[in-house]
């Protein structure tokens, strides 16, 4: 046991400190070193074994009492850098998907069905996730390259109760980022605002052209997720970004805001996450398990 006061130890006169490691003699109510034998209620008080003699370790008896172990220091678990494959559950829908059309297809045409599928593709529903796909392994590939201990990314994180996701969340020292990727290839992503003077001012997404304001709406679900699961860390800045993936961003200008969210390239995307902040390396990874246990590795079928 530990002790409380400080007292001495019975079998040979050493002082003992408070706090030592002591055995106790619940029969005679008296306390000896670890190294001393177990003392007898029979043994003469007077008998004490000088302390300059190692008598090596004591004979464990049966009525010894037991020894209190130290409280063990718990320490929560770290992840990797980098947790999860980024587009992993998107291919894997495209893959369902794909395979549910053959299935229907053949089994419907027997004999022409393989010619069916030869001339006509997937519709663009099917394609949409093998799109979306690529653009987040192209974009975890960056995060990965820039992995270490004071930037640490989750990949394709599972909301709870919902078939939905959450394709990056990176920790750094400026906060935590929860990045959509999104791959319009040659499609340029630019902020449009309507009213201001009579009407109430709006701000709109549009990506080439076409109303894309849904992209923000989602983005603005993640975010009011994440900082829920960090409410009780008020001080750590949580920012949502759409980071469009081979898109035609000009060569001057570029990034904007949208009701609050980021619409950035990913070099941009990049040099945003280097910024400095008041997050530390301890810090970082306690916050990545935090949101780990938060937001789980997606389920692979």
């Amino acid at each position: 046991m530990r002790l409380r006061y400080a007292g001495t130890c019975a079998a040979c006169g050493v002082p003992l400190a408070a706090g030592t490691t002591a055995d106790y003699d619940r029969t005679s109510k008296t306390v000896a070193c670890i190294v001393c034998p177990p003392t007898d209620a029979n043994t003469d008080q007077g008998e004490r074994r000088d302390p300059s003699i190692d008598v090596g370790s004591p004979t464990v008896t049966e009525d010894a009492p037991a020894v209190e172990a130290s409280p063990e220091v718990w320490e929560r678990p770290t992840l990797e850098a980098v947790d999860g494959q980024g587009g992993a559950s998107a291919a894997a829908e495209f893959q369902r998907r794909h395979g549910a059309r053959r299935d229907r297809v053949l089994n419907s045409y027997p004999r022409m069905g393989k010619f069916l599928l030869a001339v006509f593709d997937d519709p663009q529903s099917t394609k949409a996730w093998s799109v979306g796909a690529e653009g987040e392994r192209l974009l975890s590939e960056m995060l990965a390259g820039m992995a270490g201990e004071s930037l640490r990314v989750l990949n394709d994180r599972r909301i709870p109760r919902t078939r939905a996701n959450i394709d990056h969340l990176v920790v750094c020292p400026s906060g935590v980022f929860v990045v959509d990727a999104k791959r319009y290839r040659n499609a340029r992503p630019a902020l449009k605002v309507e009213g201001g003077l009579i009407r109430p001012r709006t701000e709109l997404l549009t990506v080439a052209g076409r109303d894309r304001t849904t992209l923000v709406t989602g983005m603005q679900k993640q975010l009011d997720l994440v900082q829920t699961a960090l409410a009780d860390q008020p001080d750590i800045p949580v920012w949502g970004v759409l980071c469009f993936v081979e898109a035609d961003w000009p060569l001057l200008g570029g990034p904007f805001t949208v009701n609050g969210v980021h619409v950035m390239s990913p070099k941009k995307l990049r040099a945003q996450l280097t910024h400095p902040g008041p997050l530390d390396e301890a810090r970082i990874a306690d916050v990545q398990w935090h949101l780990h246990e938060a937001f789980p590795r997606q389920k692979q079928s």
